[in-house]
């Protein structure tokens, strides 16, 4: 085990050093240097004030040595103006060169400074990542039981109405991406003209021209509630829903249909023990993998809703920095995207083995 989890980590360093390079070279393109230095400076720059920019900020140079620095394995740089100032990626002007750091990137701490919130990266990023993480906890905690339960329910009965009927959901759900059931469970549940919440106001279960929910998760950032929770959980949690159930569902259906499952009904074991004790740990094998491979997909899911809903997290951060070529700020986030994906397939891999005897880790 221990030779393993080694192994996975070497590669997970170096997919990790691979993926994040190539969001920096991205990320660091010309039209978007350029797009940055006018926004920083100012719209009506000559082509030649562009290139001063970029250069003064650190900007030029070979595409290697720029990521080096952003990593911290490579002195930071510095520039000295026609007055005779110098700074440089680890100190401001005014402050000793000889006693700044020669490195400050990522490795030191150091994520910079994002152009759009004009404050540290980790200060900006760290409160939304913590937003989101209790978005995701609070999906997963909906979405997993939930899930297991009707794939275990429509895998045990195969072909029963029961089956056809949690199938067709698992189908429809899983094919209703985030923004339609977004705008769906909004108009059903957090309007007061349509949907449910008028005919709740109309039998007195609610006050009038109030909604059942808050279509807006913006309070949920001071204060989290069932009313301003509830919609933004259950959009992203009804296409998780309905995946793992179907995943769920086929994997009992096979495991049902195997030969000392028979044989335990044949001698008479009650359906319910041969079901908990015998069919269910093998059953789940396949859905436990489904389930960590969630996590990266969650990180895609909250773009949408969170932009949706208003809710201040990862993924609204992520299309702020997006829209406003914040290139420190999006760096940042691809690390945590591309740490989260490698942590989830690690533990997915390890709780595998436990899961399944048979396999083996040399």
């Amino acid at each position: 085990m221990g030779k393993f989890v080694l192994r996975r980590l070497g590669v997970m360093l170096l997919t990790a050093i691979a993926l994040t390079f190539v969001v920096f070279y991205l990320t660091n393109l010309p039209p978007n240097l350029e797009k940055l230095a006018r926004t920083e400076g100012s719209v009506r720059m000559s082509e030649e004030a562009v290139q001063d920019w970029i250069e003064q900020n650190g900007h030029s140079g070979s595409v290697f040595g720029r990521y080096g620095q952003w990593l911290g394995v490579v002195p930071g740089w510095t520039y000295t103006d026609e007055k005779g100032d110098t700074r440089g990626r680890c100190f401001a002007i005014g402050e000793d060169a000889a006693t700044a750091p020669k490195y400050c990137g990522l490795l030191q701490g150091d994520w910079g400074y994002s152009t759009f919130f004009k404050k540290p990266v980790a200060d900006s990023l760290g409160e939304k990542l913590a937003a989101t993480g209790w978005l995701m906890l609070a999906v997963m905690l909906v979405m997993v039981p939930t899930s297991l339960f009707l794939g275990v329910l429509s895998g045990m009965r195969e072909g029963s109405a029961t089956d056809r009927t949690l199938s067709t959901f698992s189908i429809a759900s899983t094919a209703t991406p985030e923004y339609v059931s977004g705008v769906v469970l909004v108009a059903l549940f957090a309007t007061a003209a349509t949907g449910i919440s008028p005919l709740l106001a109309e039998y007195g279960l609610i006050e009038p021209k109030k909604t059942l929910f808050l279509a807006s998760a913006t309070s949920a950032m001071e204060d989290i509630t069932f009313w301003n929770f509830a919609l933004p959980v259950m959009t992203i949690a009804l296409y998780g829903i309905g995946y793992i159930a179907r995943m769920t569902r086929a994997s009992m259906t096979e495991v049902m249909t195997q030969q000392y499952i028979r044989t335990a009904r044949l001698k008479g074991v009650p359906f319910r023990t041969v079901v908990m004790k015998h069919a269910l740990r093998n059953a789940l094998i396949a859905p436990f993998t489904v389930i960590m491979l969630q996590f990266p997909w969650l990180l895609n899911g909250v773009v949408i809703v969170e932009s949706l809903f208003n809710y201040k997290g990862f993924g609204w951060t992520l299309v702020q920095a997006a829209s406003n070529n914040d290139i420190p700020l999006l760096l940042a986030c691809s690390c945590v995207a591309v740490v989260v994906v490698l942590l989830t397939q690690l533990i997915s891999d390890i709780g595998y083995v436990f899961l399944n005897p048979r396999i083996r880790l040399a």
